[in-house]
């Protein structure tokens, strides 16, 4: 029964998430009385539980497809920044938001990729190698991203992000992986719920984030909600294009596609409150990224599914 529930709320992990974020906008006093620094206490736990599903054979892909794993990392590191860089000039956002985009655009992957990759029928193996590359090369290349397309908008702490991203991302990741390494028989009898368990803590994330932004949220209009809408769709695009003019099996494009589109927009949010709190509607593009990637991917997924596996 229990695995019932588990398997449902993972399946249905877009609903979930959605109706988080509609109940933080219409009710955000339910949530207000918590504070935003648990946001990175969070993040922390669903990266820990990504480390625990995380073997060393994960990373046998690195070293028997290091192109495609190159490739993918690549195109998560240059796609979405420039993507978020274009979409800000061209729809002449607001310095505030137009750095929470940009921050968006320079995350690694989401954690969700992996189980939307599966559910899209992708190469799950190359998908668990870009997440945990990306994830690895990301306390270097996001600072650097947002200081290169940001640093003329406002003042950028590198060194700062660079640390926050470390003990919020890399140190949970590893922490799980060590757990997993050394108590197998511990994570065996827990794995399978984890997917649950990390949707309502993801949703549990964006209820917190929108909450505390939801006024901002109203008064932002619906032209942000388009702006990170085309973010995510142009980039689940691009990587499919990448992969297809490389000529990379089926499989290989979806997840490709999928790593580049789904980024890890709870940790834009926890940058942009944690560096640019002199900057609170910076928040904004991060929490309507969260919930509504995890709906896009959804609908691809389902989409990629039906699809010729063959093509």
């Amino acid at each position: 029964m229990i695995q019932a529930v588990c398997n449902f709320i993972a399946r249905w992990m877009g609903a979930v998430v959605l109706l988080s974020g509609i109940v933080a906008v219409l009710v955000p006093e339910v949530f207000l009385p918590l504070d935003m620094w648990m946001i990175n206490p969070l993040l922390g736990v669903i990266m820990f539980g990504m480390g625990l599903t995380l073997k060393p054979q994960d990373f046998r892909v690195v070293f028997q497809h290091p192109k495609d794993v190159l490739i993918g990392c690549l195109a998560q590191f240059t796609a979405m920044p420039l993507i978020a860089w274009l979409l800000v000039k061209l729809f002449a956002l607001p310095d505030e938001l137009a750095l929470g985009v940009i921050l968006v655009g320079c995350c690694p992957g989401g954690t969700a990729s992996n189980v939307i990759t599966f559910l899209a029928r992708g190469d799950l193996a190359l998908s668990v190698g870009m997440t945990a590359m990306s994830t690895l090369v990301a306390p270097v290349l996001t600072p650097l991203l947002v200081w290169l397309m940001a640093g003329t908008m406002v003042d950028v702490d590198t060194v700062g992000m660079l640390l926050s991203i470390l003990y919020v991302v890399v140190a949970p990741i590893a922490v799980g992986f060590l757990v997993q390494h050394f108590f197998p028989r511990f994570t065996q009898r827990i794995v399978t719920y984890l997917p649950a368990f990390s949707t309502l803590v993801i949703a549990f994330a964006v209820a917190l984030v929108v909450s505390h932004t939801a006024d901002r949220l109203l008064t932002g209009g619906m032209l942000v909600v388009l702006v990170v809408m085309l973010h995510n769709v142009i980039g689940l695009a691009a990587g499919y294009t990448i992969g297809r003019v490389l000529d990379l099996p089926s499989a290989k494009r979806r997840a490709i596609s999928i790593e580049v589109g789904m980024q890890n927009s709870g940790l834009a949010s926890s940058l942009a409150t944690l560096h640019f709190a002199a900057y609170p509607m910076a928040t904004i593009p991060g929490a309507i990224f969260s919930v509504w990637h995890n709906i896009s991917g959804a609908l691809v997924a389902r989409i990629y599914s039906r699809s010729d596996t063959n093509q």
